[in-house]
């Protein structure tokens, strides 16, 4: 009805319901009406439970998000997982091959009952609901309250209210995979590693080996370096990395050691540190009689436990 408008003139077109009619300043056409009494009505939203800062909830969900697993056959792995409890509602998402949770600073609704270890308030949501969602929270400012119901999950903002049907599944719980102690603990500087790696991954492009991991390699000396791991085994000796800054904060320095990792899941975790100059790597030592490496642990805080970010990722294996 404001086809041939300019956008602007189409932004001001007034236009009414009355009835089944549908009018502007130029058109009055009748709309299919269909009978009220065959659509069952919108379930009462539970009560809030809390409000979320619309901005730290959207940054939270953007650093969780790229760790959804994309398989609709592992419809579980699909969603992230939001839990309240206490004052922090945590999101947590994975696709197996790496592992994401971050805070979100809850202020509790004191009319709800207070959650314990014992009973959060737990929802598993599609990631792809959640993507949509965080494209309107992006330009949101002020509170978004959130209710846990039986079993739909509800989120407010000003005269809105958006009702979700969770998954069904429990996903594997982060308590029971993230490390709380590690052997060594050492800050990266962010910039230098994604400039690193994008050179990597572009020369890993150009040779044609896609899906050739990168590999993080401490020489003799306990420099650290970045290099692609592409070509013939000859190749790869003749391959130097581009030096990457450091500091070990606890345990001793790596020595003659590598990890290999998946380029493009190793931008999406440097991607998620967004606003900070470093992160802190956190590594595990082979446990005894074993040669395979343990995951990664990158984590906004100077140890393995606390933050408001967390991201495991599973290296590669090589042969």
């Amino acid at each position: 009805m404001v086809a041939g408008e300019t956008k602007a003139t189409a932004a001001r077109t007034t236009v009414t319901l009355d009835g089944d009619l549908l009018t502007t300043d130029h058109l009055t056409v009748p709309v299919a009406a269909l009978p009220v009494g065959e659509f069952a009505p919108a379930k009462k939203p539970a009560p809030l439970a809390a409000h979320l800062d619309a901005q730290q909830f959207y940054r939270q969900l953007q650093r969780v998000l790229p760790a959804a697993c994309t398989d609709d056959t592992l419809p579980t792995l699909t969603a992230v997982q939001m839990t309240l409890e206490g004052h922090t509602l945590t999101l947590a998402a994975t696709d197996r091959y790496r592992f994401a949770v971050a805070d979100v600073p809850a202020t509790r609704n004191p009319d709800h009952p207070a959650t314990t270890p014992e009973h959060p308030l737990t929802a598993l949501i599609p990631a792809s609901v959640l993507t949509r969602i965080a494209k309107h929270l992006k330009t949101q400012i002020g509170p978004v309250g959130i209710a846990f119901g039986a079993p739909e999950l509800t989120l407010t903002r000003g005269d809105t209210t958006l009702t979700i049907q969770p998954r069904e599944g429990n996903p594997p719980g982060c308590a029971a995979l993230f490390p709380t102690t590690v052997d060594t603990s050492l800050t990266l500087e962010r910039a230098t590693a994604q400039r690193a790696l994008k050179k990597c991954a572009a020369l890993i492009a150009a040779s044609g080996e896609r899906g050739s991991p990168v590999t993080l390699r401490w020489d003799e000396h306990g420099t650290l370096t970045l290099a692609p791991r592409i070509g013939e085994p000859d190749d790869l000796a003749r391959i130097k990395g581009m030096p990457l800054t450091f500091a070990t904060l606890t345990g001793p320095t790596p020595t003659d050691r590598e990890l290999h990792a998946n380029p493009a899941f190793l931008a999406d975790a440097l991607t998620a540190f967004d606003g900070t100059d470093t992160l802190t790597l956190h590594l595990q030592d082979p446990k005894e009689g074993s040669t395979t490496m343990r995951p990664l642990l990158l984590t906004t805080n100077p140890r393995p436990t606390g933050g408001d970010y967390r991201h495991l990722l599973m290296p590669v294996r090589v042969s």
